[in-house]
């Protein structure tokens, strides 16, 4: 077998373990690890049999043959929450995803992917860049006024990979990350928050219209990323004249269901829009913060917007012969990993 090092770096990174962690499971060195991970050494039959059970893949996990899709670049919502083996682990993730789909891709169609791109300075603070790139984007995707219909769905129709981080990565935040051929979105379920999953997706859509080139983690990148979600979302045009300037909180229930956002969204768009006060905001946002809605906005949840064209494309291949552990086997991943990144449903 030709051994493939980076799949092992993939392995360990997926199970979200450190070197001396997977040295003490197989009973080796973490300086063992780093050379088999560097392809200074492979490792023998019955080690790579070792390391296969400790990582949970089939030794055909570590086969060459498939070259790496680069996972650079990619954008996460928040990186002080979350530690590098988080953030390695989410991209392992991805990474596999990918593997999943270029399997797919070979048996069903999927959209072609037709995001337009709106370049914004990585140094700009305070210009109009974001908010055009939105409204060039809006009317290329969508071209109505109003309230998105359905973000994630949006996403998909346009070539974009939608995928729900597995429980294992729940720490991570939302991500996405520009890869070729398609570019991948990634969410986490743990918080349950319809409102602020569909503000996630514009927020990394507009990373993927935006900041091809730009440093991930910055903070002008993210504010930028945050200003195109608010006006994709909510268009200065169409709801300007909708937004109070002082907190009444009837009325942002009845917007918070109309447009799709959360409360805390409505009122920085009403703050950036100049129609409340930054006083009146801040007391806003205190309140908020004194009756413990900024965890739990008030008013009945809402099932979060799910993607599915992985999904319907597994079940495509599944009616001409191809079942989930056969495109797993083809994927060289896991039908657990399958599932876990694709839920039956």
């Amino acid at each position: 077998m030709l051994f493939d090092c980076e799949r092992l770096t993939l392995a360990r990174r997926l199970r979200g373990m450190r070197k001396n962690q997977l040295a003490q499971a197989v009973g080796t060195t973490p300086k063992a690890i780093g050379q088999y991970e560097a392809g200074v050494q492979r490792p023998e039959d019955p080690t790579l049999r070792r390391l296969a059970i400790a990582l949970g893949v089939p030794v055909e996990f570590f086969h060459a043959g498939r070259s790496p899709v680069s996972m650079d670049g990619a954008h996460f919502r928040s990186l002080r929450s979350t530690t590098q083996i988080e953030r390695d682990q989410a991209l392992a993730y991805g990474r596999i995803a990918t593997d999943v789909v270029a399997v797919l891709e070979t048996l069903v169609d999927f959209p072609a992917v037709d995001l337009p791109e709106h370049p914004v300075p990585p140094d700009e603070i305070a210009g109009s860049g974001p908010v055009e790139a939105a409204r060039l984007t809006r009317k290329a995707l969508l071209d109505e006024a109003g309230p998105v219909p359905h973000v994630v769905r949006l996403l998909e129709a346009h070539g974009v990979l939608v995928l729900v981080l597995p429980s294992a990565a729940e720490r991570v935040d939302a991500f996405s990350v520009g890869v070729h051929p398609r570019p991948m979105v990634f969410f986490n379920p743990a918080k349950g928050d319809y409102w602020r999953n569909r503000f996630d997706a514009a927020h990394e859509l507009g990373h993927l219209v935006m900041h091809a080139d730009a440093e991930p983690g910055e903070k002008v990148v993210e504010d930028q990323a945050h200003r195109f979600a608010a006006e994709f979302l909510m268009p200065a045009d169409d709801i300007a004249g909708e937004l109070p300037a002082q907190p009444d909180w009837e009325r942002l229930a009845v917007l918070k269901s109309t447009w799709g956002v959360s409360m805390a969204a409505l009122l920085y768009r009403s703050r950036t829009l100049g129609i409340m006060t930054e006083t009146a905001y801040r007391n806003a946002m205190s309140t908020l913060s004194s009756r413990g809605w900024r965890r739990q906005e008030p008013g009945a949840s809402k099932p979060l917007e799910q993607p599915t064209m992985l999904t319907r494309a597994l079940e495509i291949v599944n009616r001409t012969g191809t079942d989930r552990d056969g495109v797993a086997e083809r994927a060289r991943v896991t039908r657990a990993d399958l599932d876990a990144l694709i839920p039956v449903r």
